[in-house]
């Protein structure tokens, strides 16, 4: 399996493409502000695109749909669509057949309610869910617990080894692990939800306190 992560503009955005080399079969993972060049680089190596996903519906992870759209003859996909090719509704679970491996869809709700994540073979694509030492940005106390749950019961549930690849460059390293998250998150280091929202209300204070960025 290829991973390739772009830094695609916006505000420090990644975007992604995970190929199957045994088939040449490809997806692209929020393609965002640059998605000519995630394109051409498949075409330059043969890798034939087939699914197109958006770990949620804020434009700076959608402004670039309509262009791939054109250039591949894809409808990019969000929670809750359909594949016009497959059938497949993108929804908790679902599996999306890639060559040899399978792309798991797994709702996480929290940083918007279509949050999700992609699970494919030893990686995991976490969008604005869980960044690297931080985790995504939430307005109310109702849509924080949505995340810490997500978080719990569908991201830290996976083997240690898996890499997390977040969807912006917002943490302390471009990608990361579960056993590492895990380990070493402050918000994952909560021994509950109301550490975990007290944290979040006062981060501004706790990351000049501790030196982060």
């Amino acid at each position: 399996m290829i991973v390739e992560q772009f830094r695609t503009g916006g505000d420090r955005n990644f975007g992604y493409l995970v190929a199957d080399e045994a088939s040449g079969e490809a997806l692209v993972i929020d393609a965002s502000f640059s998605s000519g060049m995630i394109v051409r680089f498949a075409a330059d190596r043969g890798f034939c695109i087939q699914y197109i996903f958006s770990t949620h519906g804020h434009s700076d992870h959608t402004n670039g749909n309509e262009a791939i759209g054109r250039m591949t003859g894809l409808i990019p996909l969000l929670y809750g669509d359909t594949c016009s090719r497959t059938g497949i509704r993108v929804e908790d679970g679902a599996l999306f057949p890639l060559g040899s491996l399978e792309a798991r869809i797994l709702h996480t709700p929290g940083h918007t309610k279509d949050s999700l994540c992609v699970f494919i073979g030893e990686a995991l694509f976490t969008g604005d869910t869980l960044f690297t030492g931080k985790v995504g940005g939430t307005a109310t106390e109702e849509q924080a617990l949505d995340e810490y749950e997500s978080i719990w019961h569908k991201i830290m549930v996976l083997p240690e080894k898996t890499t997390v690849y977040p969807g912006h460059d917002y943490g302390v390293a471009p990608l990361s692990s579960i056993g590492m998250e895990r380990t070493t998150n402050p918000f994952l280091l909560q021994k509950d939800f109301n550490e975990f929202l007290f944290l979040k209300q006062n981060w501004a204070i706790y990351k000049k306190t501790h030196g982060i960025a």
